[in-house]
Formats: C-alpha cells, sequence, structure tokens
C-alpha cells in the first residue's frame, strides 16, 4: 500500500485539522538556536492555510516525565513559527484542557494554534496501548482530520503518532512524503557509485544500519568516535579515545565482510589527537596507526579525522552520485575539532547526484558550521528515524498511515 499523503483527505476548507509535527529545537535560555525542524513544517501548515483550513499543530520538545516543565514549554516555538508564517499564531497552556479547548474553538479558517507540549501528559508515550489511546482521543477532540508530519518520531509507537492516526481520517503531510520518497531512494536502487558516511560517537548507534547497508553500498566511511573501534578491531593502539571493546568482534566482521563482497571500506588515515577532551586543549595531528605516539602517549584522545583523510573521503564523496551522511566527523561544536565535519558536509555539496544529510547531530552540524539546507540534496529531520528506516525496521508511524515495503 502506498502512503496517504494530503489530497487523500479531500477538500479541507473550514475542517479542523490536527498535525503532528516534529519542534523538538533545541534551545538555549529559552531561545530556539536551531529553527530548521519548524521551517521543514511550513510547506504543510501553509498548505492547510491556503486551503482554509483551521490547523491545531502539536508536537512534543524535550524529555519531560510526563508532567510540565517550563523549560520543555513550546511557547518559543509558536512564537517562531508566527514570525515564520507572517501571522498570529495562537498558543494553548495546556495540550488537552481548557486553554487548549479554546484556542481550538476560536479559530478562523486559515487560522493557526499551537497546543503544549505534548509529553506533559503521561499517555503520550505510555507503554500502556490503553492510556496512549484514551490521550489519543482526548486529542481528536480537537479535530476532523489528522496529518502527521513528524518525521522525528515515526518510529515511535506514541499515542500523538500511531493511536491518532487511527481515530481520525490520516494522512502524511509533505514532510514525511518527502522524506520517504528520498529514503527509499537510499534502500531501493541507488544511483551509482553509492556512498554511505557514518561517524558519531558509538558503532553501537549504528550497528542495524551497517548490516543493513553493507551489502547494498559500492564505498562505506567511518569516522567520527567510532573511527576507533574500528581502528582497534585492525590492531592499532588508540590511546585513550573511545573504544567500544566488546564490539570489536562485531566490527572484525564488518571489515571481513567489506573485503569479501568487494566494498570500499574507508578508514582515516590520520586523526586530531587532543590532550584532553576540552576545546581549548593541546592537539596534534597523528597517523591513525600511531595514536599513542604523541607527546600525550596514551593519554591522548582523538576527536576528529586528520587533514589526509578529509581529502580521502571529500574525493570519494565526490567520486559517487548517492551519498548518505549520519553522524559528525569529530567533536564540531569545538572550532578545534570541527574541520573533518565541515570538509564531509562541504563535500555532500559538490556531490552530482543525491545528497542526504541523515538529520539529528549531522543537520545541527552543518547549520552551525554555516551551510545552508539548499546546498543538499536533502536534509532528514529524523536521525533515530532516518536510521531505521534504512535498517529496514518497520516503523509504526509510517505502517499506520499506509506505508509498506
Amino acid at each position: 500500500m502506498a502512503l496517504r499523503t494530503l489530497d487523500s483527505l479531500g477538500p479541507l476548507s473550514g475542517t479542523r485539522v490536527i498535525v503532528r509535527a516534529d519542534f523538538n529545537v533545541p534551545l538555549k535560555d529559552g531561545v530556539i538556536t536551531d529553527d530548521g525542524r519548524i521551517r521543514a513544517a511550513l510547506p504543510t501548515i501553509n498548505d492547510l492555510i491556503n486551503q482554509g483550513a483551521r490547523v491545531v499543530v502539536i508536537s512534543h520538545l524535550g524529555r519531560p516525565d510526563g508532567a510540565p516543565e517550563a523549560k520543555y514549554s513550546l511557547a518559543p516555538v509558536a512564537q517562531r513559527l508566527s514570525e515564520l508564517l507572517g501571522k498570529p499564531v495562537a498558543f494553548a497552556s495546556d495540550t488537552v484542557g481548557e486553554s487548549a479547548a479554546d484556542a481550538v474553538a476560536a479559530l478562523e479558517e486559515g487560522d493557526v494554534a499551537v497546543l503544549e507540549n505534548l509529553r506533559f501528559n503521561p499517555g503520550e508515550t505510555s507503554k500502556d496501548a490503553a492510556e496512549r489511546r484514551e490521550f489519543a482521543e482526548k486529542l481528536a477532540e480537537f479535530g476532523e482530520a489528522f496529518v502527521s508530519d513528524g518525521f522525528g518520531v515515526v518510529h515511535r509507537k506514541q499515542a500523538s503518532v500511531y493511536e491518532l492516526a487511527e481515530i481520525l481520517p490520516s494522512a502524511a503531510g509533505q514532510l514525511i512524503a518527502t522524506e520517504v520518497d528520498v529514503l527509499d531512494k537510499l534502500t531501493e536502487k541507488p544511483e551509482r557509485p553509492y556512498a554511505v558516511v557514518l561517524g558519531g560517537s558509538k558503532v553501537s548507534d549504528k550497528l542495524g544500519v551497517i548490516e543493513h547497508l553493507l551489502p547494498r553500498v559500492d564505498k562505506l566511511l567511518i569516522g567520527g568516535g567510532m573511527m576507533f573501534t574500528f581502528l582497534a578491531a585492525q590492531g592499532h593502539p588508540v590511546a585513550s579515545s573511545l573504544l567500544e571493546k566488546d564490539l570489536l568482534d562485531t566490527v572484525k566482521g564488518y571489515l571481513a565482510a567489506a573485503e569479501e563482497k568487494g566494498i570500499d571500506l574507508i578508514l582515516p588515515v590520520d586523526a586530531v589527537v587532543a590532550a584532553a577532551f576540552a576545546a581549548d586543549a593541546d592537539h596534534v595531528v597523528a597517523p591513525a596507526d600511531a595514536l599513542e605516539d604523541t607527546p600525550f602517549g596514551a593519554d591522548g584522545i582523538g576527536l576528529d579525522i586528520g587533514p589526509e583523510t578529509q581529502k580521502i573521503f571529500a574525493d570519494a564523496i565526490a567520486d559517487s552520485r548517492t551519498v548518505f551522511w549520519n553522524g559528525p566527523m569529530g567533536v564540531f561544536e569545538m572550532p578545534a575539532f570541527e574541520a573533518g565535519t565541515r570538509a564531509v558536509a562541504k563535500a555532500l555539496t559538490e556531490v552530482p547526484g543525491l545528497s542526504v544529510v541523515g538529520g539529528g547531530d549531522s543537520a545541527a552540524a552543518v547549520r552551525q558550521l554555516g551551510f545552508d539546507d539548499d546546498e543538499f540534496g536533502h536534509i532528514s529531520t529524523g536521525g533515530g528515524a532516518s536510521l531505521e528506516f534504512l535498517e529496514g525496521k518497520a516503523l509504526p508511524g509510517l505502517e499506520v498511515l499506509g506505508w509498506e515495503r
């Protein structure tokens, strides 16, 4: 079955439409530091506004423990959404209470309201299906149709993602439809050569995607903290760098499988090694097979791929027609250790085909480093959801909208 999209809901003028967005944006002292996920929701919300729908936007933010916490309020999000839409956006101080009911009742055609954080209610993330259903039924009272457009949560069976889509006539918004289309291209007949670039801190976070994609790619590039477990699996000392010893045999299996299948598994040839995990730490570049041969000895910590590796990775990416990247190459939040991530991001902007940034820290990195979203083929809004899609896992938030692989 195909994914149900907005047009399946018919004319929506005057209809109360609940939109499940993913507005889980980073905040610092109550100020949004990256509004990318809000911008990503604009096409769907503007479409509904233009149709004359009465739009009720719901989302989570952070991980409150089923009760209100001021630092996780969606009030700054509602304000930013108003600025981006260029029109007033009502904000309800609760999710299914009196304030929400009043805000929804006051909506005219083309108006928008944002309800408070879904996760202030324990029913949203409850493991008890009955509790989730009860909360979803309360939410459903505010709408006559439901549009799911929070790709970052489609791998979760939560009340606003799954049960609400069962209760109301439901469809995917433009963001989810685009995400599915792009990620499906990465798993079904991608244009070749096909390269996957993986970084981030841990191999354990990427086990599923490595296993699923290894037989499907032409090149697999490994950077970030996870590279040290690969280097250790080859017998190289990694000083005090991040190492998952319990996965050494698993990684050795990946290395053997890549060699057997003729897949170009590209590991760093050098790394930036620091005296400590600190922005101002002394640091040097060392060969990947001699990370302890620095002034810091066994206490050194690898915090980025080195300049020679940056060139090798950039060349491998430039020589590809399809590239998927998930996970920074180093501790990009610290200027001294951002060069590797910047080099990979820059290379992706020059891919003569489809380049996909796999959400999460990768998306945050490209924006922090000054790249524009439109420099890439696609920036996913769902780090975990993107990986699970590429692992071939069933995603409940998509299945409930009719999606089948």
